[in-house]
C-alpha cells in the first residue's frame, strides 16, 4: 500500500538503468511512486529485476509489470501528478531489420497508449525521455535543441515519431508534456550493450573489446546522477511544450575515453577495430545552454569520477560469472551504495 498525501510519479521503464535511477531520486524527494516495465529481452530481466532492489524496500513505491501496449492503464494515470514515459526499445544497431516491429510496438505504439490514457487526468507535468539520435549527423557542433532532426537509424526515427505524438497530444489534448533529449548515459547499471559496460568488462576480463570505426568519433557521456537531475529539475521548472538536451557539453573521443579507463583500472585494454555500422553517428556534443538558463542544470560528474563509480559497480558485477555467487556480489555494492534518503 502506498502512503497518501504526497506527490504520486509515474515512471515507465522504471527497472531500467536510468527509469530505477529517478524512481529512487523521486522517492528520495518525498513522491510515492508507481513503477512500471514489461521486462523485454534487450537484455536480461535478470539484471533489470536486481535494478528494483532498494525500490522494493521502500513502502513509497509500487511495481506493476505490464506491457503499456496491452494493458489497460486508465487506473494507473488516476490521480498522479507526473508522469515520466522513459520506457523504450534501446539501442541503434538492433533497429534493423525485422527487429524493427519491436521499435514501432516498444518506442511509437507505447507512448501513444501513454498519452491516450494520460487525456483529462488532470496531471502537472509528462516527461519524455527522448534522444541525441533525433539529430542524426547534426549539422552544428554543438548541437541546440532547435536543430533540424534527421535521424538516420531506425531507432532514431521511431524516437523522433513519439516526439512529434507528444506535440500534437499537447496540442489537441492538453496533456502538459515536455521532451528531455538525452546524451549518452553511463554509470553504475549501464546496459550491458553500452560502450563502457563493454570496455570494463574487457579491461576485467581480460578479453578484447569491439570499437565500430577507427575510436575517433566523439561522444558527450552523461553521467546517470547528473541525468536524473536535469530530470527532476525539468519536473520542477521546465514549461510544457519545451524541449531540453541533457548532457555533460564536454564531448570526448572513444579513444580518450578507453585511455582514461585503461588509468583507472591500471592495465590495458584489448582492442579490435571494425567498420562502422549503419546508423551510427561520426560526433555528438551538446548544447546544454537552454538547460543551465531556464532549469539551472549544471552537470557536477566528471568523466574521470563517474567512470570510476562504473568500474566501481562493475567490479562486484563481473568478478564472477552467474548465479547466487553474482548476486551476492551486486546486492554487496547496492548495500554499499544505497540511495540517500529510501524510505
Amino acid at each position: 500500500m502506498l502512503k497518501e498525501g504526497s506527490l504520486r510519479s509515474v515512471v515507465t521503464g522504471a527497472a531500467g538503468f536510468l527509469g530505477s535511477h529517478l524512481c529512487e531520486r523521486l522517492i528520495e524527494l518525498g513522491h510515492t511512486v508507481i513503477g512500471l516495465d514489461c521486462f523485454t529481452d534487450y537484455y536480461s530481466p535478470e539484471l533489470k529485476k536486481r535494478n528494483l532492489k532498494n525500490l522494493c524496500r521502500s513502502s513509497r513505491f509500487k511495481f506493476l509489470g505490464l506491457d503499456l501496449t496491452a494493458a489497460d492503464l486508465s487506473h494507473v494515470m488516476r490521480s498522479i501528478d507526473y508522469l515520466f514515459h522513459l520506457a523504450a526499445q534501446p539501442g541503434v544497431r538492433g533497429s534493423w531489420g525485422r527487429d524493427f516491429e519491436k521499435y514501432v510496438k516498444n518506442n511509437i505504439l507505447a507512448t501513444q497508449a501513454v498519452l491516450e490514457a494520460l487525456k483529462g487526468t488532470g496531471v502537472k507535468k509528462v516527461i519524455y525521455a527522448s534522444s541525441s539520435s533525433i539529430y542524426g549527423e547534426a549539422t552544428a557542433l554543438p548541437t541546440p535543441e532547435e536543430t533540424n532532426p534527421r535521424p538516420i537509424s531506425p531507432y532514431g526515427i521511431t524516437k523522433l515519431a513519439a516526439e512529434n505524438l507528444c506535440h500534437i497530444y499537447r496540442r489537441d489534448f492538453g496533456v502538459p508534456i515536455l521532451m528531455l533529449r538525452y546524451f549518452t548515459v553511463y554509470g553504475p547499471r549501464q546496459r550491458p550493450d553500452m560502450a563502457f559496460f563493454r570496455f570494463i568488462d574487457s579491461a576485467l576480463s581480460g578479453s578484447t573489446v569491439v570499437v565500430y570505426g577507427d575510436g575517433n568519433a566523439s561522444r558527450d557521456f552523461t553521467y546517470v546522477a547528473d541525468a536524473v537531475e536535469a530530470t527532476i529539475l525539468a519536473m520542477e521548472k521546465a514549461e510544457p511544450g519545451e524541449i531540453f538536451n541533457v548532457g555533460s557539453g564536454e564531448p570526448i573521443t572513444v579513444n580518450q575515453a578507453i585511455s582514461i579507463l585503461e588509468e583507472i583500472v591500471g592495465k590495458e585494454i584489448s582492442v579490435r577495430y571494425e567498420e562502422s555500422r549503419h546508423g551510427e553517428v561520426r560526433d555528438t556534443h551538446a548544447d546544454i545552454n537552454r538547460a543551465r538558463a531556464l532549469l539551472g542544470f549544471d552537470p557536477s560528474k566528471s568523466l574521470h569520477e563517474g567512470l570510476r563509480e562504473q568500474v566501481r559497480w562493475q567490479r562486484c558485477e563481473l568478478e564472477v560469472d552467474t548465479g547466487s555467487d553474482r548476486i551476492q556480489a551486486l546486492d554487496a555494492y547496492e548495500d554499499s551504495h544505497p540511495p540517500r534518503r529510501i524510505g
